[in-house]
């Protein structure tokens, strides 16, 4: 009777253990998110970058879900930066990759992607990850050139990279 009950008491053990994990894992998802203080770093960064190469711009850092986290106008950026530097991270969002990149792979569809409310496949957003998962990103506009939007987007990613790269 004793050797029977052992039998028993292993794989049931191993099926009441397992359960929770299966559970846990088919139902929860861990994501991780910028915060604030770090959103606010990386604008700041990129419109300070722009600033120091005689740019006026804003610069929109959006969350994974494309939500703007931080917004920042530099005091002569027109308004209109402020919607495409979100428009440009939106793309980023949507595509995982910065938007200059995006332009170029995917100029098959660029027209009609551009007609897509919140997105502007131009140059000027890079891609924010934190530990090899993307958080966000920064969109720059206001720089005589999506280029120099992106160099300042970049600067911006860079100024806190350090944060980025340890982040568990």
């Amino acid at each position: 009777m004793r050797l029977i009950s052992h039998r028993w008491v292993l794989p049931v053990l191993l099926t009441v253990t397992a359960l929770p994990q299966a559970a846990g894992a088919a139902g929860l998802i861990t994501v991780k998110r910028m915060s604030m203080e770090l959103a606010r770093d990386i604008a700041d960064a990129a419109v300070h970058a722009c600033r120091q190469r005689g740019y006026q711009v804003s610069a929109v850092v959006v969350d994974r879900n494309a939500v703007p986290q931080v917004v920042m106008r530099d005091s002569l950026a027109p308004r209109f930066t402020l919607a495409i530097a979100e428009d440009k991270a939106n793309a980023v969002v949507l595509s995982g990759v910065d938007s200059g990149t995006f332009r170029k792979r995917r100029a098959d569809i660029r027209a009609e992607m551009n007609q897509v409310k919140g997105i502007l496949m131009l140059d000027g957003a890079v891609a924010v990850r934190a530990a090899g998962s993307l958080v966000g990103a920064v969109g720059v506009s206001g720089a005589p050139g999506g280029d120099k939007d992106a160099a300042c987007a970049r600067a911006g990613v860079a100024a806190v990279r350090d944060r980025l790269d340890f982040a568990q």
